[in-house]
C-alpha cells in the first residue's frame, strides 16, 4: 500500500505524508484545540524535532490505511460530535489528496482543555 507503478516509474506515499496531510485536516475541525502525543516518548521526540504529524500515527496494511488520531477537544463542546467530525474530515482530505480509500480512521480524545477564561 501506498505504492503505484505506472509506466514512468513509482509512486511511494510514505506514512509521514498521509499524517501531514491528516494532522492538518484535524486542526480544522471544529472543536479542536490541538493534538496530543501518543505516548511520553513520543512528546518528547516530538518536542525536539518539532513533526507536525505528532499525534496521528498511519499504517498501511495490505490494500487498507488505517489512521490513528489523538486529539484534545475545547471544554463545552459535544466530544461524540467532535471525533465525528474529525474522523470525516481527516477521511475526506486524505482520499482528495492521494485517490485512495482510506479503512479506519480512529480518533482518541486524550483530554479537554479550557481556552476562555472569563
Amino acid at each position: 500500500m501506498g505504492e503505484e507503478t505506472t509506466s514512468l516509474g513509482g509512486i511511494h506515499v510514505s506514512p509521514n505524508a498521509v499524517a501531514t496531510i491528516a494532522y492538518h485536516a484535524t486542526l480544522q475541525s471544529y472543536g479542536v484545540v490541538g493534538l496530543a502525543p501518543k505516548n511520553l516518548a513520543d512528546g518528547i521526540v516530538s518536542t525536539i524535532t518539532r513533526e507536525p504529524s505528532r499525534g496521528i500515527s498511519v499504517h498501511y496494511k495490505d490494500d487498507e490505511i488505517h489512521i490513528e488520531i489523538n486529539v484534545i477537544v475545547e471544554y463545552g463542546t459535544r466530544i461524540n460530535s467532535v471525533a465525528e467530525s474529525v474522523a470525516n474530515t481527516v477521511r475526506f482530505h486524505v482520499e482528495k489528496a492521494l485517490g485512495l480509500r482510506v479503512s479506519t480512521v480512529n480518533v482518541h480524545v486524550a483530554g479537554l482543555r479550557i481556552s476562555n477564561v472569563d
